[in-house]
């Protein structure tokens, strides 16, 4: 897939013009999935934060996701496609031009998407654009962190591994994202890792990577 890595989604216009680019087409003209599951895995997050970011809602934390102008929205909920079949979820999935993945809880999203089987399907969607927000990006990366383990039936910190580098989100945004945390965090992830803020977004496109950003990063290892 196509991956847009972000810690706080399509937050300004260098991000923007990056995801155009990946989609190919402008945004108004393309279909989207909203991926809730990672907030179901999350304390901070529950009914009113799912109902939010499908809904897109005018806020801030929305606008940069779900409120960006889609030609259509649906949402693609990852705990119940075990129960309905692949002959019905996966032409879904391959009719959309973009997953949009909330936060939440990274463990808990790749949990289900191996589960789900949408973990087998990413190979085979080159075209598909993932568009990442928080543990949406972070579920992508070989590990998290012990510092960003939030569901209790967590078994470790590993995630996917898609790509070869781990992602510290929300740089600077709340008193436990500073740079000094993310410093402690890098020193025991294991591997190459980012910190980005809100305004900073990783491209990956065929093993390729690049930072896109208005904002503050930085790249340990």
């Amino acid at each position: 897939m196509k991956l847009l890595l972000t810690s706080g989604g399509v937050t300004n216009p260098s991000i923007h013009a990056v995801l155009v680019q990946l989609l190919g087409k402008p945004i108004d003209e393309c279909h989207a999935l909203c991926v809730p599951t990672a907030q179901w895995g999350h304390p901070m997050c529950g009914p009113t934060s799912v109902r939010d970011f499908v809904a897109a809602e005018p806020k801030p934390d929305w606008q940069y996701m779900s409120g960006l102008g889609w030609a259509s929205l649906g949402v693609l909920e990852l705990t119940a496609l075990p129960t309905i079949g692949a002959e019905r979820w996966v032409p879904w999935v391959r009719k959309a031009d973009v997953l949009l993945v909330d936060g939440g809880d990274a463990t808990y999203l790749c949990h289900w998407m191996r589960e789900s089987g949408l973990a087998d399907l990413l190979p085979s969607l080159p075209d598909k654009v993932w568009v990442g927000v928080s543990a949406g990006s972070m579920v992508m990366t070989p590990r998290i962190g012990d510092y960003f383990v939030e569901w209790p039936s967590a078994p470790d910190d590993r995630t996917l591994g898609v790509v070869d580098f781990s992602i510290f989100p929300h740089l600077n945004l709340f008193p436990t994202n500073t740079m000094a945390d993310a410093e402690r965090w890098a020193a025991d992830i294991g591997v190459p890792a980012y910190a980005i803020d809100e305004q900073t977004a990783i491209k990956v496109v065929d093993g390729s990577v690049e930072v896109v950003s208005e904002g503050q990063w930085t790249k340990f290892g």
